[in-house]
């Protein structure tokens, strides 16, 4: 009787072992339409961003959240994969300005490696201990959840508001919580509550992107250096 359990264990560890060697392989992939995007984002000019600092944000934000809705509507079909590189090199692209204000500074290609290296170190030590350790870190979702949720509205109050103090502590406090979320989405394929690496890709990208933007925007607050 214990025989079948056993091997439907086994089976269910082996899909669950395939999901995340096929998110991992895919969130590497994701960086090259990143980089391609990023380094056309560098060559745009987005001046128009200075002209509507209230309606560019929301614009970029409105697209964003399009194209995520697009890549979970087509996430079972080979045209989830398309949108998904669609949408990381879009993502790129509007790592633009951003960048652009990080290489005026006289360290800001320092920075910005600095801030790709902790975020690179944040994922490989958070996804080493969900994986290695197994611990089921789904109790987190509902606090990461309002989070979220909560950092969103601060972040389209302070479009209006532009306070530097309060953009300061909205960065700090988005890379606890997205470096939180490695550990309960990794944790969630893992346990078999993610089983589309199409979907587990994105929440994993997501993470990682926003804890590189606002690494980045602490560390040119704290360490940049103007001419």
């Amino acid at each position: 009787m214990q025989f079948p359990t056993l091997t439907q264990t086994s089976v269910i560890g082996l899909e669950q072992n395939k999901v995340l060697r096929n998110t991992y392989m895919m969130l590497a992939l994701t960086m090259i339409p990143t980089i391609i995007g990023a380094f056309m984002g560098l060559a745009t000019n987005f001046s128009f961003m200075a002209q509507h600092p209230i309606m560019a944000p929301l614009l970029m934000f409105a697209v964003m959240m399009g194209m995520l809705f697009a890549v979970s509507a087509l996430r079972n079909s080979v045209w989830g994969i398309v949108m998904l590189l669609g949408f990381t090199f879009v993502a790129g692209f509007f790592l633009g300005p951003i960048l652009q204000h990080a290489l005026h500074l006289r360290n800001g290609a320092q920075l910005v490696g600095m801030a790709a290296g902790g975020t690179g170190i944040i994922f490989f030590t958070l996804a080493t201990i969900a994986t290695v350790t197994k611990k089921d870190f789904s109790f987190m979702g509902k606090f990461l959840f309002i989070g979220v949720v909560l950092l969103v509205i601060a972040s389209l109050a302070n479009i209006f508001f532009q306070v530097p103090a309060l953009s300061l502590t909205i960065s700090a406090i988005a890379v606890l919580i997205f470096s939180a979320y490695i550990l309960f989405d990794i944790s969630q394929i893992i346990h078999g509550g993610e089983t589309n690496y199409v979907m587990a890709t994105m929440t994993l990208y997501l993470d990682i992107y926003n804890i590189f933007v606002n690494l980045l925007s602490l560390l040119m607050a704290f360490a940049g250096e103007k001419d």
